[in-house]
């Protein structure tokens, strides 16, 4: 009896707790959302149509922070998407967890959105390890930007992901050599209740939660776009 009474205080004592870790990442999948149709919808300064449409997946880091006293850090929370079977539609996303370092002179704290696209089977695998390091385990590039631009070097068209950040309203791409991306299994708990990894995740066929629904919808809308 002693023992079932603890487990309910327990149980009740934590509730709260995943209730505001919930609201937490919903805020970040609407953030996700938000970050994507701004740029998408930007006039000229979009991910080209052509790459966007041939993405295996898409990782989308809203707020990557950087500080920096001689030596730089970065680090931040997002998701990644990958399509379903047969390239048809967009599965569910999984957390994932960006951290890096750099040297530098600057000090101060910035906030930077991160677009990543994922541009085959490779690098959709290195998705669903538990770490890897863009750069050194997958091929990286800084995307070209333009909404009908494409991947004109040799560097772009093997890459197995591309990326683009986004500061103070100028969308650029960048290269993210170093970066580390790992499985946020944290937040994974907090929007499917079980702490699944990204690679149970990923392409699993698994119900998404609904507060990424706007964040699908906006993938799928984008991506279905024929290129001009």
């Amino acid at each position: 009896m002693r023992l079932l009474s603890y487990s309910l205080t327990a149980a009740l004592l934590c509730a709260p707790l995943l209730s505001a870790a919930g609201d937490k990442t919903a805020g970040r999948l609407d953030d996700s959302a938000a970050l994507f149709s701004e740029v998408m919808s930007a006039p000229d300064k979009s991910i080209p149509q052509d790459l966007l449409n041939k993405a295996a997946c898409v990782v989308l880091v809203p707020g990557l922070k950087k500080g920096a006293f001689v030596v730089g850090a970065q680090w931040g929370r997002g998701f990644a998407l990958c399509r379903g079977a047969g390239g048809q539609g967009w599965g569910p996303p999984a957390a994932i967890r960006m951290e890096g370092g750099s040297f530098g002179a600057q000090i101060g704290v910035s906030s930077t959105d991160l677009i990543l696209l994922v541009m085959n089977e490779r690098g959709m695998q290195r998705l669903t390890t538990d770490k890897f390091t863009i750069g050194a385990d997958a091929t990286a590039a800084a995307g070209p930007v333009g909404r009908s631009a494409s991947a004109q070097t040799d560097a772009m068209m093997t890459a197995e992901i591309l990326s683009w950040s986004r500061s103070r309203g100028v969308f650029v791409g960048i290269s993210l050599d170093g970066a580390t991306l790992r499985g946020d299994i944290d937040e994974n708990e907090a929007m499917y209740g079980k702490r699944w990894t990204s690679k149970q995740i990923l392409g699993s066929g698994a119900t998404a939660p609904p507060a990424s629904a706007k964040l699908i919808e906006l993938l799928t809308k984008y991506s279905m776009r024929k290129a001009k």
